[in-house]
């Protein structure tokens, strides 16, 4: 039997969703959907459903690096990513970890920081050390940063209101380290599209999509950045990975569904063939 070939690596370093619906679980969902075999280094246990995240258990910060140590030096990952880090230690033994592992901005792995910052209602998940770690750790060493607009505020104080906003906002993010800022819109409520923005401290990309009608947006942070993720791994640019992330979360918050009470997840069922969806 011919052995088949190893597909391209990406690693997700975040929390687990336990209704399933954002967390390391859309990010290996994403993962799966985009030809790109999913990696982990779990950092917390959330409990938590459609009305909001209700307790959470941090995982030690020796067993998150731990987790990264593991898996890069045995089967390799070609592009990683962050979610919820949960707390300052952790956040440090990341980046301890991802300098080992060669991931990180000017490294072998390019590393998207998605910083889970705030709850899906706009709740901060750190305190100001939390905070400060990962402006002072993570932002100089991310490939590409990806905040939405309430972390957008959380990091830098600024509350954007229009996309002369995000723009300021990326200029301002830019400052702090990462080669590439990618703010996402998706809360910009009063714009009739969906427009993200890509930066790298010279000239803008406009990132254009739909602006879609529907409550069901959990998770919709997390696939995207996963995307883009899934992306650099498979061998693109930072703006080929953009647009690619784009046109996947855009599908995926098209084809969103209710489930439980309240917010439902986007979805990555669009992908399959319609008998298997």
């Amino acid at each position: 039997m011919t052995e088949n070939p190893a597909p391209p690596s990406a690693l997700t370093i975040a929390g687990s969703d336990s209704g399933g619906a954002a967390g390391l679980q859309a990010d290996l969902r994403t993962f799966l959907t985009c030809g790109v075999h999913g990696l982990v280094a779990v950092t917390a246990v959330t409990v938590q459903n459609t009305l909001g995240v209700h307790d959470r258990t941090d995982i030690p910060p020796h067993i998150v690096a731990g987790q990264i140590e593991a898996v890069s030096t045995d089967m390799g990952v070609g592009a990683a990513k962050t979610g919820m880090l949960a707390s300052a230690e952790i956040i440090h033994a990341v980046a301890a970890a991802c300098d080992r592992a060669e991931i990180g901005r000017d490294a072998r792995v390019p590393f998207v920081v998605d910083p889970v910052a705030a709850s899906m209602h706009g709740k901060p998940l750190f305190d100001d050390a939390g905070l400060a770690a990962v402006r002072d750790e993570l932002l100089p060493r991310a490939t590409v940063l990806t905040p939405n607009l309430d972390e957008v505020r959380l990091l830098t104080g600024l509350t954007v209101t229009d996309r002369e906003g995000m723009r300021a906002a990326a200029v301002t993010l830019h400052r702090l380290g990462p080669k590439y800022v990618l703010v996402k819109s998706g809360h910009l409520r009063s714009d009739p599209e969906c427009v993200d923005l890509l930066f790298d401290g010279s000239s803008f990309v406009e990132l254009p999509g739909r602006r879609y009608e529907t409550p069901h947006t959990h998770g919709a942070g997390d696939t995207m950045a996963s995307a883009l993720t899934a992306g650099l791994a498979k061998g693109m640019s930072v703006v080929e990975a953009a647009r690619y992330g784009k046109w996947f979360v855009s599908h995926a918050v098209e084809h969103a569904y209710p489930m439980g009470a309240k917010i439902g997840p986007v979805s990555a069922f669009w992908r399959l063939a319609p008998e298997e969806r």
